[in-house]
């Protein structure tokens, strides 16, 4: 068994881990034969929450503390990944006397840990973010809904869990399981989805291109009907010009017929 003590003094003269340690440690050591044989740790009491989670994880040095919740007390412990295990302590006694010690929940991850969950991070933030309506079998509405509740991505959407899902007003536990099963689908045949979205965009290109190679002989074609009817345009004003030089023609030839005429009756 071990415990772990916090101690404190109003007088800066005096040590109050040395004060309770003794000479030599005989102050403790009786106490820890009192208790047949329970391993204490002494430690001095700091009112800086992260000061005090430093000395309440010892023997284990601590890299950082940082303060993820305020409101839920708790905080993120870094250690180097020689000292995670001492951190935790046997079966985690060491992180859990520690978290009853300062009245907060303590998360420790090793250097490497850390690093890891920072590039997988950066990773979400670069990757291009997956609409919702590529989820077969999820209506529009509950997209609306979810989308209500700043859920916009099917990468976040996979993220959160049933409860985080069934507190978006209108998901109740039923629509969870449809929507896993949607995300489960999405992610199992997301190769051959893209595959098909590749050969559809291809084909969806074809026909683009045979309609284009189609409009250049209508284009021709209709070029020519415009030449046929700019002639037929001209057509009738030829027409009227022969019409009015035969006009002009018919009364010289009348005149010329009449004194023939006149010639032969006398």
């Amino acid at each position: 068994m071990r415990t772990k003590v916090a101690v404190m003094s109003r007088d800066k003269d005096v040590d109050p881990v040395g004060a309770c340690v003794g000479m030599k440690g005989m102050r403790v050591q009786s106490i820890i034969r009192e208790l047949r044989g329970e391993k204490i740790d002494i430690i001095p009491y700091s009112e800086e929450t992260v000061a005090f989670a430093q000395k309440a994880l010892s023997p284990a040095k601590v890299t950082r503390v940082q303060i993820t919740d305020p409101e839920n007390k708790k905080l993120e412990v870094i250690v180097e990944d020689s000292q995670l295990s001492l951190a935790i302590g046997k079966k985690g006694q060491n992180v859990r006397l520690a978290s009853k010690l300062i009245g907060w929940d303590i998360d420790i991850k090793s250097e490497e840990e850390k690093r890891q969950e920072i590039e997988e991070q950066m990773t979400a933030l670069t990757a291009p973010a997956t609409p919702l309506t590529s989820l077969a079998g999820v209506g529009a509405k509950t997209i609306e809904k979810i989308e209500a509740a700043g859920i916009s991505s099917v990468e976040k959407l996979a993220g959160m869990t049933p409860e985080q899902l069934m507190e978006i007003p209108g998901i109740g536990e039923k629509m969870v399981d449809k929507i896993y099963q949607a995300v489960n689908r999405f992610y199992e045949g997301g190769t051959d989805a893209a595959a098909a979205t590749g050969e559809a965009a291809a084909s969806a290109q074809a026909p683009a291109e045979e309609s284009e190679a189609a409009v250049e002989p209508v284009a021709a074609e209709t070029a020519e009907n415009s030449e046929t009817a700019e002639a037929v345009e001209e057509t009738p004003a030829a027409a009227e010009a022969v019409a009015e030089g035969a006009i002009e023609a018919t009364p010289a030839g009348t005149e010329g017929d009449a004194e023939k005429a006149e010639e032969a009756k006398s």
